[in-house]
Parts: structure tokens; C-alpha cells; sequence
């Protein structure tokens, strides 16, 4: 028997969104539409590649931490997300 998963509410750059419990917020991102975590240095789209916490390309900023691995770390209820432009979280 199935049971039933729990649905949280997150927030990415002022959104609210919904995922299930226990996924990873980069799965929550993609499972909403959203594929592109943010850019290069040269404007090229960023996005979910390599899915163990290696590769650095799904940096975000996370209540407010900047370089959290997405791609890594669970969703949780209220949390929120926003793209990070380089290692910094500053938009250039």
C-alpha cells in the first residue's frame, strides 16, 4: 500500500509553489516548469546537471544562505529560493 505523500509550500523569487515532502528542491523546481537556475558569467542558462552536489551548477540562495546545492537538500515548508548569479549570489 501507497501511502499518500504530504504537500509543502515553498517560494522561489516571490512564488509560491508546491512540492512533495521529501524531494529535493531542485526536483521541486523542475516537477513547477522551472529549468533554469541561473546563469553563467557569459548569460548562458544554468541549470540541474549532475544531481549528487558536485558540479556546482545548481548553486542557489536559500533563506537567505547563498551556494546551497540544490540539487541536495530537501524542500521544506516556507523555504525560500532564489536564482544566485556566480558563487557570490550577486547578480552582475
Amino acid at each position: 500500500m501507497r501511502r499518500s505523500a504530504r504537500t509543502v509550500r515553498f517560494y522561489f523569487e516571490g512564488k509560491e509553489l508546491e512540492a512533495v515532502e521529501g524531494e529535493t528542491v531542485a526536483a521541486a523546481l523542475i516537477a513547477n516548469g522551472i529549468d533554469v537556475f541561473g546563469e553563467t558569467e557569459r548569460g548562458k542558462p544554468r541549470g540541474f546537471f549532475c544531481a549528487i552536489g558536485k558540479c556546482s551548477s545548481c548553486l542557489m540562495i536559500v533563506d537567505g544562505e547563498p551556494n546551497v546545492r540544490v540539487c541536495i537538500t530537501p524542500v521544506k515548508e516556507g523555504m525560500k529560493v532564489q536564482r544566485q548569479f556566480g558563487r557570490s549570489g550577486v547578480p552582475w
